[in-house]
């Protein structure tokens, strides 16, 4: 039986990708950088600091990763706090309430910085419901490594063969696969560019998911 889910954050539980994408358009912009919308879409499961890692790579960027991943962070929290368009992907809070309702343990294992799941926790009200939160700076490698998953599965109350993985992006269900948990990818309208060939099983509406259906699945 299921006794745990780990959810991923950006495109499962709330969609920040528009003001990720407007923050790094404008730093790419003022780096006089151009990025394609291919390697964009690549970056996806990845930590900041690893995305600019690469960026550095690609690019002639002088200016140091620590100082990339602080402008880029100023330039979210700037959006984010203006955006007020801003909320739950529909049917995700359902969900985690009726998991939670029915003791199961949930655990958040994002790529995101500290700080920015913070500031969505609070926005959202979400701490009520998750005994961990696991960040991807932590982690010298981002997903598809599999370390973010490991570490959260070693957090569950229950064996990782009751775990199981809720991600939207290739490089996060690569992650949760090659960590040995089951994987249930979300194809949502928001997805782009993303690969779900690898997911145990594929949903495109959380009206999908309920606890009776999570705690039942095989893994």
């Amino acid at each position: 039986m299921i006794q745990t889910v780990i959810f991923d954050m950006d495109g499962v539980i709330v969609d920040t990708e528009p003001v990720h994408h407007y923050a790094f358009r404008q730093h790419f912009s003022a780096l006089n950088i151009n990025v394609s919308p291919e390697m964009y879409a690549s970056f996806t499961g990845n930590s900041t600091k690893n995305v600019y890692q690469r960026l550095k790579d690609n690019f002639n960027i002088s200016n140091e990763i620590e100082e990339l991943v602080t402008t880029k962070r100023e330039l979210f929290n700037d959006a984010f706090d203006k955006k007020e368009d801003l909320f739950l992907l529909d049917g995700v809070e359902n969900l985690i309430q009726d998991l939670h309702l029915n003791n199961i343990q949930l655990i958040l294992a994002s790529s995101s910085s500290k700080v920015t799941i913070k500031r969505i926790f609070d926005r959202f009200s979400l701490h009520q419901y998750f005994t961990h939160i696991v960040s991807g700076e932590d982690f010298p490698k981002s997903k598809p490594h599999p370390a973010i998953f490991e570490h959260a599965a070693s957090l569950s109350f229950a064996p990782k063969e009751n775990c199981i993985v809720i991600e939207d992006s290739t490089n996060g269900i690569k992650a949760a696969k090659d960590a040995g948990i089951f994987c249930v990818g979300y194809d949502s309208f928001n997805s782009k560019l993303q690969d779900y060939s690898l997911a145990d099983l594929v949903i495109n509406n959380f009206s999908q998911l309920n606890f009776e259906i999570i705690s039942k699945l095989k893994t």
